[in-house]
């Protein structure tokens, strides 16, 4: 039997959605505007983009992947493994990792105990981390030179990743899906995360990318309708 507060909760999703506006293009302004002032949850919902590039991801010359730093921060709170050996451990610490070691990390990791979300190493135990690489790997956190997460500098590598970075990657169909804050950040808090978040996918263009490289571009929250992106609005 359906509860009544599905019920309610339905009835507002459909309702906010009616408000869309069918193949209707919003500059990024007031999309963030209507998805904030429409927003479902009681929860303080995230703001994402998804962005279909022309790429093929299948080509490994045209692979799209990185890191970008959000200059408001993601609004998450993000738990971060530190892979390295004891001379390391210190700096890591006080940079704010909430978990660090090498065997005993690695243990746990093999364990299946695996109670982070970003996952650093420093490049003098990576040959003891490929170890894991089938368990990290297929989860998005094997530690990448490419994605700054394989560093001697462990420090700043922690911090950067405790103050808001989002990892972007062209899956199937050369889209890309990211979280980019939430809801209950300011207008301009937002526009600025989306925007860097834009550079930063045209920086990572690869060569081999013919034709129009952003194709598309919508915006929605985690309970919100999907709005389609005028992409000269956000450049």
């Amino acid at each position: 039997m359906v509860s009544e507060k599905k019920m309610k909760g339905g009835k507002k999703i459909r309702k906010v959605k009616a408000l869309v506006e069918n193949d209707a293009k919003y500059n990024l302004n007031e999309a963030i505007k209507f998805l904030q002032k429409n927003k479902i949850a009681k929860f303080d919902e995230t703001l994402e983009i998804v962005v279909k590039l022309g790429v093929n991801p299948a080509n490994s010359d045209q692979m799209v992947r990185g890191v970008v730093e959000m200059p408001s921060g993601t609004g998450k709170k993000v738990k971060v493994a530190v892979i390295t050996s004891e001379k390391h451990e210190a700096k890591a610490k006080e940079a704010g990792a909430d978990i660090v070691g090498l065997e005993s990390v690695i243990d746990d990791i093999k364990a299946k105990k695996i109670e982070f979300d970003i996952c650093i190493a420093t490049a003098d135990v990576m040959p003891k981390v490929s170890a894991v690489a089938k368990i990290l790997g297929p989860k998005g956190l094997m530690p990448n030179p490419k994605l700054g997460t394989v560093t001697m500098d462990v420090e700043g590598a922690v911090k950067k990743a405790k103050a808001g970075q989002v990892e972007f990657r062209a899956e199937k169909n050369g889209i890309v899906h990211a979280g980019v804050g939430k809801l209950s950040f300011t207008l301009d808090s937002l526009i600025v995360n989306v925007k860097s978040l834009i550079d930063a996918l045209v920086k990572a263009r690869p060569a081999a990318a013919k034709g129009t490289y952003l194709k598309e571009a919508f915006l929605t929250s985690t309970m919100g309708p999907s709005l389609k992106l005028d992409i000269a609005s956000i450049n």
